[in-house]
């Protein structure tokens, strides 16, 4: 392999990189400066440069220093090798350590995507449909109710019928929700920072837009929560991690901007497990309405909470790997991630470029398509996000769909009594069910791309040692993992890469056969598969399951166990539908069909 001979500006004249390192003692540029000092003279014509010929850089290591980084990596070596990878160390990897190092250290900024950008979209096969088709369905006009309490709880979809009436005003509603997040955020712990002047503005501005006749569609006047890792202008966006806790952004994400264009109403930031992790963040761990005496899951911790506990009318979520399943499951509300690439990214933090995902959590199905048709689409900011179509028609007849299930899943845990009897009830809507499989891959192995990726995301705070600020320190928490993560082998990070693209051939052969899937929500195979294929996922209530123990996302720790319950206590449970990429409308109205026939949604926390 031969490259270009790169030259740098110092001072008034321009020198190669190599002339200028030949003139500055080794030991002065540190114990990690890289070179690229050539050995033999290139200036002789036809002299090639080559690898491991540039003058050392970084720490001594010896031969015992690769005997025991081979059990890290699994990869022996001989005697004889390991004392050439030793000797030879510092001239192979200097060019590498340079960027980090210096002396041209080279900043990376937050918002810098690879270079290599994921596309789960396969050639061959179909994705999503071929036109835009949204046909919401139309809420029978009921009356304003006199309790305060029916009005926060009420759908969107009925919510913005009301104001589009002039039944309610958006003054009204934000002042109602602002009083509830008052009186049970402090139990809860699902906002990190409440907009109250912001949010009357908005409000007051939608009541005269819509006075005035000037009424944007169902979302206008509705007050929503957006989770930590949304950028707002001028509004501390904390990512809920200490080190950012004072992090004021100047600009509005794309999903931000979307939603102030459908006239919604901003009212609060809510929580999340530091750094989109679990459901810990620096205010404390934020709570689950339906039993308070556990976490409601995360990362997407606030949204959930504050949905289900009736403090927002929806809010919007992020899920890498099961930050909107987990919390919308175990909080018995309804959340949808959509298909990789559909929702722009632009302005929410990043924990890992080729997975991170934004979707809205709501109290009921068609409440997350309202959202949904209101920030999909590219936006310039998001590499990865492209054009799609979004077909939802409510009306539309579910009979003779495939559904497709594993069957060893639905029989052994994490599945429930809840999950067969939801396999049950589609049969009954007539939906045709079918038995699937994927092979028996090691699909946790992709995992080391999430790692790596966060781990290159948030390098800067972890050589910094900033990381050290985050309350948890667990070796389950992200501070132990980032630092962990250096140690991977970009090697095995490549086969990683090859292997999700084995199993998204695998997941679209599979989807070819079937409309969607129903699978356990909790099912750790898909929830790294689904992520790592982009394939869209709908979690909604179908059923209650009774625990006698509260649960958590974190390993168990026996020094802190966690709260028994007796009796046990009766808490909502949710099934996760898992669609072709870009066709979140079929689950929609599949998972509408399924929520009418079943009719729990509606029911509310004891005590909220």
């Amino acid at each position: 392999m031969q490259y270009a001979q790169v030259t740098v500006r110092r001072g008034k004249g321009m020198k190669t990189r190599r002339q200028f390192l030949a003139q500055v003692p080794l030991g002065l540029l540190g114990a990690a400066a890289a070179t690229r000092l050539q050995a033999q003279d290139t200036s002789v014509p036809g002299a090639a440069p080559a690898f491991n010929t540039s003058k050392g850089a970084g720490p001594n290591v010896t031969a015992d220093t690769f005997a025991q980084a081979e059990k890290l990596v699994r990869a022996p070596m001989s005697a004889v090798q390991r004392e050439m990878a030793a000797s030879n160390w510092g001239t192979s990897m200097a060019g590498l350590m340079e960027r980090r190092t210096g002396p041209n250290r080279v900043a990376l900024e937050a918002d810098l995507a690879p270079a290599c950008v994921w596309d789960p979209r396969l050639p061959g096969h179909r994705v999503g449909p071929a036109h835009d088709h949204f046909a919401p369905a139309k809420p029978a006009p009921v009356p304003l109710p006199a309790n305060d309490a029916d009005i926060a709880y009420a759908s969107v979809a009925q919510q913005g019928q009301w104001i589009a009436r002039r039944q309610l005003t958006s003054e009204r509603l934000t002042r109602i929700y602002i009083a509830r997040i008052k009186h049970f955020d402090p139990k809860l712990r699902c906002v990190i920072t409440l907009l109250e002047g912001h949010a009357l503005a908005q409000a007051k501005q939608a009541d005269r837009e819509i006075a005035a006749g000037h009424y944007r569609g169902p979302l206008h006047g509705i007050p929503w929560g957006a989770k930590d890792l949304l950028d707002t202008a001028g509004i501390r966006t904390t990512y809920g991690a200490e080190p950012f806790r004072d992090r004021v952004p100047d600009a509005d994400a794309a999903v931000v901007k979307r939603l102030n264009e459908a006239g919604a109403v901003l009212l609060a930031k809510l929580s999340m497990g530091a750094l989109a992790l679990n459901d810990i963040w620096f205010g404390g761990q934020t709570m689950n309405p339906w039993l308070p005496q556990e976490g409601s899951g995360g990362s997407s911790a606030g949204p959930a909470s504050a949905t289900a506990a009736g403090l927002v009318a929806f809010a919007i979520g992020s899920e890498t790997q099961g930050s909107i399943i987990d919390p919308a499951m175990r909080c018995g509300v309804t959340g949808l991630r959509p298909s990789f690439g559909r929702v722009p990214r632009t302005g929410a933090m990043t924990l890992c470029w080729t997975m991170d995902k934004l979707g809205p959590l709501t109290r009921s199905v068609e409440d997350t398509m309202l959202v949904l048709h209101a920030i999909t689409g590219p936006d310039a900011g998001d590499v990865y996000s492209v054009p799609s179509h979004l077909d939802y028609d409510a009306a539309a007849s579910v009979e003779g769909l495939t559904v497709g299930y594993f069957p060893d899943w639905m029989h052994e845990a994490p599945a429930t009594d809840v999950d067969r009897a939801a396999l049950d009830q589609l049969k009954a809507l007539g939906l045709r069910a079918q038995k699937v499989s994927l092979p028996d891959w090691p699909y946790d192995s992709l995992n080391l791309l999430l790692f790596a990726e966060a781990a290159a995301a948030f390098e800067e705070l972890t050589l910094s040692g900033k990381v050290d600020q985050l309350s948890v320190q667990t070796p389950d928490a992200w501070p132990n993992l980032f630092r962990e993560s250096r140690f991977l082998s970009a090697v095995d990070y490549v086969q990683a890469d090859r292997l999700r693209r084995k199993v998204a051939q695998a997941m679209a052969a599979l989807m070819g056969k079937v409309d969607l899937l129903l699978v356990p929500s909790l099912r750790d195979e898909m929830l790294v598969i689904g992520n790592m294929t982009g394939q869209p996922s709908l979690t909604l209530r179908t059923g209650f399951v009774e625990v006698s123990q509260a649960r958590s996302d974190w390993a168990p720790d026996l020094a802190h166990p966690l709260p028994r319950f007796s009796p046990p206590r009766r808490v909502p449970y949710g099934v996760t539908l898992i669609g072709r990429q870009f066709e979140e409308g079929t689950l929609a109205q599949v998972g509408r069909a399924l929520e009418l026939k079943l009719d729990v949604a509606k029911a509310r926390p004891p005590g909220f």
